[in-house]
């Protein structure tokens, strides 16, 4: 099992003189400890479970150009774009500038969007759920036919390109996560364009397994292997050494040995990556006993 690291809150002592100091000593701790990816909310407002909206919120792309250059292996994506923030044709071109910049490393994460408060405070267009599927269906399409180097105009019922070009092309096309469990619209459109499932694992693993088999189903219903779709789950913990604290945030924290059995039932269900959300995840030593939680899930 792979292990990477989604950054959701921002609002630390200091902040936010000391925000850009704290998130390269994580970014960088976080390659030392061995995980494979990390990952920034793609929002602008804080969202409700974490925080008030008041608190600071980083924008995605920015953030993750920044951390490109900080660091030199470990991948990068937003944990997941709103398809409503951004046109399509700039999206694509956004995802690839990180890619040639960072040496081959960025992914794209994607959505239909949800945060209606934010859209509504900054002016962003929000339009109902079914067109929200129909454009992130559609960004999809243009993603994938501009990464292939085609410069065909692209016409769709929301969308229409004349050309979309997209030089430099990105040094590793991006792989392709779409975030969200919806059975009928959100799965099907993993199986027929994504490279990765994200799911969270609120529910437990009955559900989480459920959802799978569900996308293995989509990707029956068009002739492709479930296999090469990678299974991720973004779980929240805390580590500490002996598990069992309190966190400010409410959490009961584990200890190494706790959080791997915890990722050892994700491991039982098929989840090949688990994106962790760490309530301390800017504490001094944390990547310490992260670097023991990677070593142990490679065996998982």
């Amino acid at each position: 099992m792979r292990l990477g690291l989604q950054v959701s809150y921002w609002s630390w002592p200091g902040a936010p003189a000391t925000i850009g100091p704290t998130f390269t000593r994580m970014a960088q701790e976080a390659e030392q400890a061995g995980l494979a990816s990390l990952w920034v909310m793609d929002h602008f407002f804080q969202i409700p479970a974490i925080g008030p909206p008041e608190s600071e919120m980083l924008e995605a792309y920015t953030t993750l150009g920044f951390a490109a250059g900080v660091t030199s292996s470990i991948e990068l994506g937003a944990m997941v774009t709103g398809v409503t923030y951004r046109h399509p044709g700039i999206l694509a071109k956004t995802v690839s500038t990180l890619d040639v910049l960072s040496g081959g490393r960025a992914w794209l994460g994607i959505g239909a969007g949800w945060f209606e408060e934010e859209h509504r405070g900054l002016g962003v267009p929000f339009p109902p759920v079914a067109e929200r599927f129909e454009r992130l269906e559609e960004t999809l399409q243009i993603v994938r036919q501009m990464w292939d180097g085609d410069e065909t105009p692209y016409a769709g019922t929301h969308h229409h390109l004349e050309r979309p070009l997209n030089s430099p092309q990105p040094v590793r096309r991006p792989p392709v996560l779409i975030g969200g469990g919806g059975e009928r619209k959100t799965l099907r459109l993993v199986a027929q364009y994504a490279d990765a499932c994200n799911l969270f694992d609120y529910s437990g693993p009955g559900v989480l397994e459920g959802k799978f088999d569900v996308l293995a189903r989509h990707c029956a219903d068009i002739g492709r292997d479930p296999r090469d779709i990678e299974h991720t789950v973004l779980t929240r913990i805390a580590l500490t050494r002996n598990g069992g604290e309190t966190m400010g945030s409410g959490e009961t924290s584990l200890s190494v040995t706790q959080a791997v059995d915890k990722l050892g039932a994700l491991a039982e269900i098929g989840t090949d990556t688990v994106l962790l959300g760490m309530a301390n995840d800017a504490e001094p030593g944390v990547f310490d006993l992260v670097a023991e939680l990677v070593e142990q899930a490679a065996s998982l």
